[in-house]
């Protein structure tokens, strides 16, 4: 080191002397003392240490400060922003409600106006739909609920809209629940239901939708609903009448389904002989009734059937009544369904008190049996 250089160290030296003199620190403990001496180095050392500390506490304090500000003004931003969002949906939301106001005001005139419209519309619906009360079950099942007059004419409004769509709900659910069934039992019986489905005489089928909704005073899509409810309507009832005039019924009561239609062994030559009928085994004299209404077409022997008695029930139906004891009809009478007309016995050729029950359709036999299914299934509606 140059003389430079020590005279500079001498001098700080003399400098922290002056300063910072050396210092002594005596701590007094359990009778013991202990001296602690602070030289100017160590007393500047702690002094630099102190003031970094410092330092570095100021300048931590202040970031914080300027992010906490900066932070607190950018949520101020993002309230007044979604503050005026809010502000636009609203008055949005109001247009739109003022639009629709506006709306129906023009094309009813008034609330009241379009209420009394609304009202009227299912008056109609009500009456169209109480022409098919009569078929068992609608009366039920169609019932319209009242409606309070004395209700504003909005709640008035949309009451008589929800009862709408329940009344044509309903009446979809009723007409194609019991149009499915009944045309079933007329394909279980072999019979094709379209062709037994007019007579529904309902003015709604009759008419399509279009025409339907400006007769009712609907939107097309609701009198859509109504044609297509009106429709399966219209087929039950055309079926249910049919089917009041089908030889559904049974020709006795508490006996035994023997002999079923078809190829079967002969009692009498024991060889394979075509059986065109149902037997059904009883006591002797059981009751025989008609199995629909008619007209006696026939009564007395016929070979091989004994005591027969024949009812023509129209559109080429007939139905045969075979090995009776004895019969109360007699030609051209008119019968109705469950009258009795006969007697069982074991007349022509029987091994035994039953009946010979056969079903023709223009001249052809038919299973009895898919009939006799069919009416069980109709009584089921």
């Amino acid at each position: 080191m140059t003389a430079v250089g020590e005279k500079n160290v001498d001098r700080l030296g003399d400098w922290m002397e002056n300063v910072l003199p050396e210092r002594h620190i005596y701590i007094r403990s359990h009778g013991e003392t202990r001296a602690f001496t602070l030289t100017p180095g160590r007393q500047f050392t702690l002094i630099f240490l102190t003031a970094a500390l410092l330092t570095w506490l100021a300048i931590s304090t202040g970031f914080t400060l300027f992010f906490a500000a900066a932070h607190g003004a950018g949520a101020e931003s993002e309230v007044l922003m979604m503050k005026a969002q809010m502000e636009r949906w609203i008055a949005d939301r109001q247009a739109r409600l003022d639009i629709a106001t506006q709306q129906a005001t023009n094309n009813s005139g008034s609330l009241e106006d379009l209420a009394k419209t609304v009202t009227a519309r299912n008056d109609a619906l009500v009456k169209v739909l109480s022409d098919f009360k009569g078929v068992p079950g609608a009366a039920a099942a169609l019932a319209p609920a009242p409606i309070d007059d004395g209700l504003p004419p909005i709640e008035r409004i949309y009451s008589v809209r929800a009862e709408q769509e329940r009344l044509v709900t309903r009446a979809e659910a009723f007409a194609k629940t019991r149009a499915e069934r009944l045309r079933l039992a007329f394909r279980l019986a072999g019979l094709n239901p379209a062709a037994f489905s007019g007579g529904g005489g309902s003015p709604l089928a009759s008419k399509d939708p279009a025409s339907l909704a400006q007769f009712l005073g609907v939107d097309v899509d609701f009198a859509d609903r109504i044609h297509s409810a009106a429709a399966d309507l219209s087929d039950m009832r055309g079926l249910q009448n049919s089917a009041g005039h089908l030889p559904f019924g049974r020709p006795t009561i508490g006996t035994r389904e023997s002999s079923g239609f078809g190829v079967r062994i002969d009692p009498f030559t024991h060889t394979p002989h075509i059986h065109t009928g149902q037997d059904f085994a009883g006591p002797m004299l059981t009751p025989v009734y008609a199995t629909a209404p008619g007209i006696v077409s026939f009564t007395g022997v016929r070979t091989g059937y004994g005591n027969v008695v024949e009812i023509d029930h129209g559109n080429g139906f007939m139905t045969r009544y075979a090995h009776l004891a004895a019969y109360s009809v007699h030609p051209g009478q008119r019968v109705a369904l469950d009258q009795r007309i006969a007697s069982m016995g074991s007349t022509g050729r029987s091994t035994g008190p039953h009946l010979h029950y056969e079903v023709w359709i223009n001249g052809r036999p038919q299973n009895p049996a898919r009939f006799l299914k069919a009416g069980d299934y109709v009584q089921q509606n």
